[in-house]
């Protein structure tokens, strides 16, 4: 791949899990960061033990030669909660532009069970007519507002919610404008779906208003373990259906080649969330580090 369009960046999710706190609640933030560029990686997004401070935050990041190239934002359109998630919305824009970030991933998490216990196939989310229409109205203006600042938004198709499947990435892509993103989530895409077939046409077809990409890997035991024992999605990634590029069932080759021919440009983001206490982040962080090397030449 052409190392002048593309950067590497790496999640702190491996090292303390947002959504399931007490998984890397040991591994501090400056540990984090320096595990991070001792890996090799140029790049992070945002976790729960970063300041929010950027006169704080941009020195320690710096010191590490790391940039901050995205934050999780949730959006809550389809709840009709339009004001408040435009109102924080913009304040999250605001950190992330002093902090130099071009992109800003949402989810829209209206009845999203990702962080519940719920069966994540059986008991995900649907949108109806009216509230995929909010979704779409509502993504259109953070458009507007994230291009105030010369930046752009995109949205994280994510398991146990109502944009997950291929079906619902097709319809959400249609309705809204082409200034509207999607981030690229190679494993949620393969989980959602089942099939590394399935997962690089999604890329293949939205290449062009792909702005962002996560590089995560599956493991397809853990997958049957949750379709069949019907398990949550939280439950899942404690068992460790993710981990990083080269240590799962995705072959990251193809998935490489297609971005560079198409001359994608922008943040390649290793997302692998796991039990830190197994998984150790700093080594596994090593080997998607190396993988990356070896398999797209960067």
């Amino acid at each position: 791949m052409n190392k002048d369009r593309v950067k590497l960046a790496i999640a702190p999710i491996g090292w303390t899990n947002d959504d399931m706190p007490d998984l890397g609640k040991e591994n501090t933030f400056q540990q984090c960061i320096s595990e991070m560029a001792l890996a090799g990686f140029t790049g992070s997004e945002v976790g729960s033990k970063y300041p929010r401070d950027p006169n704080i935050l941009k020195p320690m990041l710096e010191l590490r030669g790391i940039q901050i190239c995205n934050a999780w934002f949730s959006t809550f359109f389809a709840d009709d909660l339009r004001a408040k998630t435009i109102d924080e919305f913009t304040h999250h824009m605001n950190f992330l532009h002093a902090m130099g970030a071009k992109v800003i991933g949402c989810s829209e998490q209206s009845k999203s069970i990702q962080g519940t216990t719920k069966a994540v196939f059986e008991e995900k989310p649907y949108f109806t007519d009216s509230e995929w229409q909010r979704v779409a109205d509502g993504y259109n203006e953070l458009a507007k507002i994230a291009a105030t600042k010369g930046m752009q938004v995109c949205l994280h198709h994510h398991m146990g919610t109502g944009i997950q499947t291929t079906e619902e990435i097709d319809r959400y892509m249609s309705m809204v404008n082409d200034d509207v993103y999607l981030l690229f989530d190679t494993g949620h895409a393969y989980y959602s779906e089942g099939s590394q077939e399935a997962m690089l046409a999604i890329l293949e077809k939205y290449l062009p208003r792909i702005n962002h990409v996560h590089l995560k890997d599956v493991r397809d035991d853990i997958v049957a373990e949750v379709k069949a024992k019907k398990l949550s999605f939280l439950d899942g990634v404690k068992k460790g259906t993710f981990t990083v590029p080269g240590d799962g069932v995705i072959d990251f080759r193809p998935v490489f080649k297609l971005l560079d021919e198409k001359e994608y440009q922008g943040w390649m983001v290793v997302e692998a969330e796991q039990d830190p206490a197994i998984a150790n982040p700093f080594e596994y962080a090593v080997k998607a580090r190396r993988y990356i090397k070896e398999t797209a030449g960067i």
